[in-house]
């Protein structure tokens, strides 16, 4: 059923409106929008956090959960860095940021629900849109659901909506339409009052500033919107006086005779033939233009500095607008990225791409031309529309009046995609009314079947934004001479551990574009041979002296060739030019610890916290420091801040378990352990935790952990063997032998194998079983005198228990002479001596171990004893002499 609007009022014939319907209900095309937009992008609701999305919303320290709401939003970047700070990247968007933290406080990190919330604001711009189309655009229903349905799957908006820093532009758009709205509606009122315009409302004229100014603090183009309606004020104000000057009557102006009553038209604007007519209006938006956004630093293209402002640089860049208008033609080939070679220079006026300029000039001159004759007659804002929203929201990504930082990224396409749509739509429409039935019909199907195919692109390259690896293969697989995506997609493969094939795309990225320092510097982390490490370093720091992160890398090789000055020098340059780079602090100040220069240390921990407060990782590291050097209470607070800073770092809580631990407060270090549990189930957070109820007798529990543990990490040594430890001292002997001597099988120079066998052996009364490990225990030869000293120890206590009194003699004696503060050894040798009847020399060893140990009381009843027996065999000599 086709929707019209009839005459109303009074007997006079009357010209027909020019709004038409489609056949659809208003509620029935906006479900057909919503359900297009869904369908096309409800894959990506199950994305990750991707690309841009971990430096804004995961990196960010004003966003990430636990930072508490703050007003630095409103002073810093997107990125969360200072506006005013030489590293930022300017782009200002507090609005937009405070979106992602209201994300977090509803529904955690869940990358869901922020992928969700993308989808319905494109839901609601395509809905907006349709509206904005049929009120002040075609005033045909069905041309705004068209216009709207091809918004609503095309494929060049999936980077705004799939990827969540696209929020920016998706939520911008929202607020640009509203605010035209607003504007468009504040001219639709009656009279207000002698201090505005009788056409102007006070009230949607500044709800449209301040939607305006919304839009500009979600994405800097927003700011776009005011000169949309300062441009289309202006056709639109001559428009009127064109009409003014036919003889056109106020609505506010007294009626004259014959003239139709401002009741029987819709909306109360007064109407000629069917068209509507407004009324002068100056200076609607005379106080509102604002600067255009700050600078980005850089741009994608490697243009030397001579260049810069040369005819080169001006044809390239005007060659990207063509380039831009193909994207939205013909989205075939779509990428994240387009930087680095991707899209070669035009060096010269015979390239043949500067026919796809002057082509999109000539296409632009032409439209620009009809949409004056159209306003000459009076018709078709179709067109006006369309270039206002196509042109204007592009101008500050055009590079053309400013440099930005990309060469074409197609999530600003977003906004002017609206002004390509209303054109194309206009276009067919046209088309369609010049072409018999037939030709009609078939220009019909083709646009359904361009419906059908952006819709399946834009699916497609959905499940291409579902992980950072799908989005980085397919950057290489789509622009493989593009240097940044091999780059980029290195940089993932080396964080997979992947390294063989990360080594092969840092490479790629050189071969494409010898000079990138970073691709260098990344490559040297990677080499294992440290000379040619070395030789990436230096090369990287020749291109970029100042990159920070080659200066840290390069810092630290030095420091494990023992060459410590230089690196020390290197990791202060790294500090200087990266004064945020926590690692660099941290690795600076474990250096200088080294050196016991903890006062150089303590200054630069200092001066790493003043500098990256949100470092939770540089907390934690001051924390280990604090401990070293005797101020555990100090480092309590520390490891307490990292773990506030990043709830999920169980590093610091594993290191809070111990210190209290050492502190002697079990239960408080339990507890962190636990918590530490909580946040990675990990074999070295079992094993204090195991080790925690070991030496505190609770050898259940502790058999529990460390099973758990071996289950985890099967093939580390240390924690078969503190499970073997816990059997034994459990009685379950046999079973902690088998574990043990399977460790000695498969290394052999185990010495702590060997004495947890001999303790084994000596638990089952297997004395030569036990000397025998005690002697190959000995053949490792250890090189610290305290180990070997506590083997000769455990030697004698076998020899003892074999009765061989001599041997075990010498073997205390071997155990002291390594280690002089042996004091069992000492009064074991004491007892042997006791039991042999040399009292004398048993009275000198005992007492040795009496000063090492003088609250003994095993020694003080052994002395006593002595002094017994020796009283009494002075009374036998007495008697005997009498």
């Amino acid at each position: 059923m086709v929707l019209t609007t009839s005459a109303r009022g009074g007997g006079g014939d009357r010209a027909p409106s020019r709004r038409q319907g489609c056949g659809l209900a208003p509620a029935g095309a906006a479900a057909l929008l919503a359900g297009a937009s869904c369908l096309c992008y409800g894959r990506s609701l199950h994305g990750e956090f991707v690309h841009d999305d971990v430096w804004a919303i995961v990196n960010n320290p004003d966003v990430r959960p636990g930072a508490p709401l703050r007003w630095s939003i409103f002073t810093n970047d997107f990125w969360g860095k200072g506006m005013a700070e030489n590293t930022s990247h300017k782009s200002y968007r507090p609005l937009c940021v405070l979106t992602f933290k209201l994300n977090i406080f509803l529904t955690g990190m869940n990358p869901f629900y922020f992928h969700a919330v993308n989808v319905i604001l494109h839901c609601l711009v395509t809905l907006v849109l349709m509206y904005t189309c049929d009120k002040t655009v075609f005033k045909n229903r069905g041309l705004a659901f068209v216009t709207a349905l091809l918004f609503a799957v095309h494929p060049i908006h999936t980077e705004a909506v799939a990827g969540i820093v696209g929020r920016a532009d998706v939520l911008a758009c929202l607020l640009f339409l509203l605010a035209f709205l607003s504007y468009n509606r504040s001219l639709d009122q009656g009279c207000v009052g002698e201090s505005f315009p009788s056409t102007v409302s006070p009230f949607f004229l500044l709800f449209s500033l301040f939607l305006g100014t919304c839009a500009m603090l979600v994405k800097e183009t927003g700011i776009t919107v005011f000169g949309v309606c300062l441009v289309y004020d202006l056709f639109s104000l001559s428009n009127k006086e064109d009409k003014s000057s036919n003889g056109a009557l106020c609505p506010c102006s007294p009626q004259q005779p014959g003239s139709p009553q401002p009741s029987s038209l819709p909306g109360h604007p007064h109407r000629e033939n069917g068209k509507q007519q407004r009324f002068p209006h100056t200076g609607s938006w005379g106080g509102c233009h604002s600067p255009l956004p700050p600078e980005p630093k850089s741009s994608g293209f490697p243009v030397s500095p001579r260049a810069v402002w040369s005819m080169m640089r001006f044809l390239t860049y005007s060659y990207l607008l063509a380039f831009n208008v193909w994207l939205l033609l013909a989205p075939v080939t779509l990428c994240y990225d387009w930087q680095v070679g991707s899209i070669p220079l035009v060096e010269t006026i015979w390239d043949m791409r500067n026919l796809a300029t002057i082509l999109l000039a000539v296409v632009m001159a032409l439209l620009s031309l009809h949409c004056l004759a159209a306003f000459k007659r009076l018709e078709h804002k179709e067109v006006l529309v369309g270039l206002l929203f196509l042109v204007f929201p592009f101008i500050p990504a055009s590079n053309l009046f400013f440099r930005v930082g990309f060469v074409v990224a197609e999530r600003v396409l977003y906004m002017p995609s609206m002004g390509y749509c209303i054109l194309f739509v206009h276009g067919l429409s046209k088309l369609c009314t010049w072409l018999n039935r037939c030709g009609a019909t078939t220009l019909i199907v083709s646009t359904v079947l361009l419906l059908l195919l952006f819709s399946w692109k834009t699916v497609k390259q959905n499940e291409i934004w579902l992980s950072r690896e799908s989005l980085f293969r397919s950057g290489v697989q789509t622009l493989p001479h593009n240097a940044k995506v091999h780059y980029n997609y290195a940089n993932f493969l080396k964080d997979q551990g992947r390294n063989k094939e990360a080594i092969y795309h840092y490479r790629t990225a050189l071969k494409l574009y010898p000079r990138h320092a970073s691709a260098l510097n990344n490559l040297g982390t990677l080499t294992r041979d440290t000379a040619e490490a070395k030789m990436y370093y230096q090369r990287a720091l020749q291109l970029h002296p100042q990159h920070n992160r080659a200066l840290f890398n390069l810092g630290n090789l030095l420091k494990s060739q023992e060459k410590k000055e230089e690196a020390i020098t290197l990791l202060k340059d790294s500090i200087k030019y990266g004064p945020e780079f926590a690692d660099a602090y941290s690795s600076l100040a474990s250096l200088l610890a080294e050196q016991e220069r903890f006062k150089e240390a303590e200054e630069i921990y200092q001066a790493g916290i003043k500098n990256c407060p949100d470092s939770s990782d540089l907390h934690n590291n001051y924390g280990v420091f604090l401990v070293d050097t005797g101020l555990p209470e100090k480092a309590v607070a520390h490891y307490q801040q990292a773990i506030k800073l990043s709830p999920s770092h169980h590093v610091a809580m594993v290191n809070l378990g111990r210190l209290y631990r050492s502190l002697g407060e079990n239960s408080m270090a339990e507890e962190w352990y636990k918590r530490a549990l909580q946040v990675a189930h990990k074999a070295e957070i079992l094993s204090p935790l195991g080790a925690l109820y070991y030496n505190t007798g609770r050898y259940e529990e502790a058999l529990q952990i460390y099973q758990e543990a071996a289950a985890l990490q099967p093939s580390q040594r240390e924690l078969r063997l503190a499970l073997a430890q816990v059997l034994a001292v459990m009685g379950q002997t046999k079973e902690a032998e088998k574990m043990t001597n399977h460790i000695v099988s498969e290394e052999t120079g185990c010495l702590e194998c060997y004495r947890l066998l001999s303790a084994i052996y000596s638990k089952q009364e297997n004395h030569d079983k036990a000397l025998d490990v005690i002697d190959k225990a000995l053949q490792l030869k250890p090189k610290d005198p305290k180990v070997i000293s506590e083997l000769f120890f455990t030697k004698g206590n076998q020899l003892r228990e074999q009765n061989l009194l001599d041997k075990a003699f010498e073997s205390y004696r071997a155990a002291v002479q390594l280690n002089p503060d042996q004091a069992q050894a000492w009064m074991n040798m004491g007892g042997i001596q006791h039991i042999k009847g040399k009292y004398v020399s048993a009275r000198a060893y005992y007492e040795r171990a009496l000063q090492l140990v003088p609250d003994s009381k095993l020694l003080k009843e052994n002395l006593a004893k002595l002094d017994r027996l020796e009283k009494r065999l002075q009374e036998v000599r007495e008697k005997d002499q009498t």
